[in-house]
């Protein structure tokens, strides 16, 4: 009976992982130690976590771009409401979320909260689609502002091409990432607040001068969101929020993050759910709810700009396709922040090489990771060029829709995740928070995603019986996969590591049990890593 009580310890990795954490953190940390890394803490406050987080979701590019085109390519009008449908799950899906960030103060974000909840082989798993997601996210965005930028200096009798256009923005991201996190909030902070009021403007002058005479409120009326097209806007829709959730990634650069990042990241989702349905309203009753299809399909990306410069001067059309370009940038800068801080976390517990959970000694960023993602883009960059692809389609187009489904399955991933870890501590948080919330959410990311893989064909406008119909889905499976099977592997050849997996930086371990006494096998192979002092 005793071997048997020994055998199953043995094979209940997460139980003595806790134990020999607790060892570990328990002993002082020498000058080689990872783990003492840190970002530059107290850095961020409210605001500038905010224009991180609705920065990546980049609201002027998806009220010129995103939302002329749903409009366009779907058919419904009833595009008002579905945003706000959208914010409202994504706000229900931020409450567990922002719960579960005030027990788990970790750059890695969805790696850290999924490791915790589900587990360290699916945390790794989802840390490798995050590193796919978001690089794919902020590559592909050079494609669109290396065409924006194009045009508009052509506009002004200049003529550059795209990829010149990209590879300036991304040689003044790979700097601006290397320096003070507080300094690209500033940025940020700077071109939002241009962007968004450049926005009301145009709704305002939309709203105040309708097509059809008065001002309309059919768009809104919620009979329309029984139609079958719903899920399908829903799902194109959900894409223009993509990047509040990197308010987490900023969790210990922020001031008191516990408070910071709640706030910042509820403030980001209603931001820009707020934005987009207010924009998509306007549009509508500029150009009339019986002609706003038609009218998207024949003006695109232009919609906009054609329905209010009748009534603007000249200078508002030129701030407008400007600040188009510098809403593109700013979400280039806050998808680098994001990646770069991913692969710090991973650095920092050796999951990737250690190098990478180093960050730079005066500006508290994470170079290896920050310089990474910066060639990792420069490549794309040239080898699209070099292909001679489309940078709109290609490029933009099938990379941040394949990005986006990455995040989509993280959320989704951490739903789960955050109903496990409040399961096994039922008293840190309130009923509404630790369970109805986080089970509503996982609920309806559920039918999103799934209705997002089934139709990722049909968003790509690929023919039927093209392999990148599935091939994509596949691709973060295997992801996926393989990093679950990198870390059974750590489980077993280095424990010391896989007991740190998603564990941070504050080398504070989360009890998620009472700790029985540690398998003998590998209590012998800590001590043998570890001496025990003398003293």
């Amino acid at each position: 009976m005793s071997r048997g009580r020994h055998q199953r310890r043995r094979h209940n990795a997460d139980r003595w992982a806790g134990t020999m954490l607790t060892d570990l953190h328990s002993r002082p940390a020498g000058p080689g130690d990872i783990i003492s890394q840190t970002l530059a803490s107290n850095r961020l406050g409210v605001p500038s976590v905010v224009f991180f987080g609705v920065a990546g979701a980049a609201p002027l590019t998806v009220i010129i771009g995103a939302i002329s085109t749903i409009y366009a390519v779907v058919g419904n009008t009833a595009l008002p409401l579905v945003y706000v449908v959208v914010a409202a799950i994504l706000s229900i899906f931020t409450v567990g979320f922002v719960a579960m960030s005030r027990h788990i103060v970790n750059s890695g974000a969805f790696y850290s909260y999924i490791s915790h909840g589900l587990g360290r082989e699916l945390g790794i798993a989802g840390a490798l689609v995050a590193l796919a997601a978001y690089s794919m996210m902020q590559a592909g965005l050079f494609g669109l502002f290396g065409v924006v930028s194009s045009n508009v200096l052509a506009a002004v009798g200049l003529n550059a091409s795209w990829v010149a256009c990209a590879l300036v923005a991304w040689a003044i991201v790979a700097v601006l990432g290397m320096l003070w996190v507080d300094l690209s909030g500033k940025v940020l902070g700077v071109l939002l607040i241009a962007e968004i009021a450049v926005v009301l403007i145009y709704d305002l002058v939309m709203v105040a001068n309708p097509a059809e005479g008065s001002v309309s409120v059919a768009t809104l009326n919620p009979s329309q969101l029984m139609t079958p097209e719903v899920v399908a806007m829903m799902v194109l829709a959900i894409g223009g929020f993509t990047g509040f959730e990197a308010t987490v990634v900023l969790s210990e650069e922020a001031k008191d993050p516990k408070k910071t990042i709640t706030r910042a990241t509820h403030l980001a989702v209603l931001l820009a759910g707020l934005m987009c349905a207010l924009s998509a309203w306007a549009m509508s009753v500029g150009a009339g709810t019986t002609r706003i299809v038609a009218d998207a399909r024949r003006e695109e990306t232009d919609l906009v700009f054609t329905l209010v410069s009748p009534h603007v001067p000249d200078i508002m059309i030129t701030m407008g396709y400007l600040l188009f370009m510098t809403s593109i940038f700013a979400a280039l800068l806050a998808f680098h922040a994001a990646v770069s801080r991913y692969q710090f976390a991973l650095g920092r517990e050796r999951i990737l090489p250690s190098r990478w959970g180093y960050t730079h000694p005066r500006t508290g960023a994470p170079v290896v990771g920050s310089i990474t993602q910066s060639v990792l883009s420069l490549g794309v960059i040239l080898g699209y060029s070099a292909a001679g692809a489309d940078p709109l389609v290609q490029l933009f187009g099938y990379l941040t829709s394949v990005g986006g489904l990455g995040v989509l399955i993280l959320m989704w991933a951490t739903s789960a995740a955050v109903i496990a870890f409040f399961l096994r501590h039922p008293h840190r948080e309130n009923v509404w928070r630790s369970k109805v919330a986080p089970i509503v959410a996982f609920f309806l990311l559920s039918v999103i995603l799934f209705a997002t893989v089934v139709g990722l064909g049909d968003i790509l406008g690929l023919a039927d019986d093209s392999i990148f119909n599935w091939a994509f889905s596949a691709g973060y499976a295997v992801l996926a996969v393989l990093g679950a099977l990198w870390a059974a592997i750590v489980r077993y050849s280095r424990p010391d590591v896989y007991a740190a997996i998603g564990r941070g930086v504050d080398n504070r371990l989360v009890p998620d049990y009472l700790e029985p006494p540690m398998p003998h096998s590998h209590a012998m192979a800590l001590q043998s890593h570890y001496p025990t002092s003398t003293n």
